[in-house]
């Protein structure tokens, strides 16, 4: 993996730990693609008896070329956490048997994904994600995620949309 075009400069020198052996692990950023992955990740698990690890990534934001302002990190990485716990929180909701972990990973989404997938069985992800390219068949990040992970992909669309669950290997 090229680190200045796939993952952003410098994310070569971020390594994050992989998430636990076997189970499925779910990107989660509030998009609808990526709350309907979450869904089906726990749907899976309900079935299969799964540990599902619900996991999002946050970044300092960048302007190009305009004046980056300070951001303090522990309040990104604060309302990344709060963000995943409610999501997390309401689609486990009525669901006491479920097995679910959260993880909020400083780091590029993709590449976060990708290593806390290192051990899993199956890694989901929703079509498209909060970037600005919502026009594509497939995000940048899933499209990643399909390249580049050591185990297979589901990539789940949006509920209501008629596009289909696309799957890799």
């Amino acid at each position: 993996m090229d680190d200045e075009g796939e993952f952003g400069k410098g994310e070569s020198e971020l390594r994050h730990e992989a998430g636990p052996e076997g189970g499925i692990v779910v990107g989660v950023d509030g998009s609808p693609s990526s709350i309907s992955a979450l869904g089906w990740a726990l749907d899976e698990a309900e079935r299969t008896g799964a540990v599902v690890r619900a996991v999002t990534a946050w970044e300092v934001p960048t302007n190009w070329g305009k004046p980056v302002p300070v951001y303090p990190g522990d309040h990104l990485e604060a309302e990344a956490g709060e963000r995943l716990a409610r999501i997390v929180g309401e689609a486990t909701a009525g669901r006491p048997t479920l097995q679910v972990t959260q993880a909020v990973v400083k780091g590029h989404p993709a590449r976060v994904l990708l290593d806390q997938a290192r051990r899993a069985d199956l890694l989901v992800v929703g079509q498209r994600g909060l970037g600005g390219f919502s026009g594509t068949l497939v995000g940048s990040v899933s499209q990643k995620c399909l390249h580049h992970a050591t185990c297979p992909v589901l990539v789940v669309p949006a509920e209501g949309t008629d596009d289909r669950i696309m799957a890799g290997t």
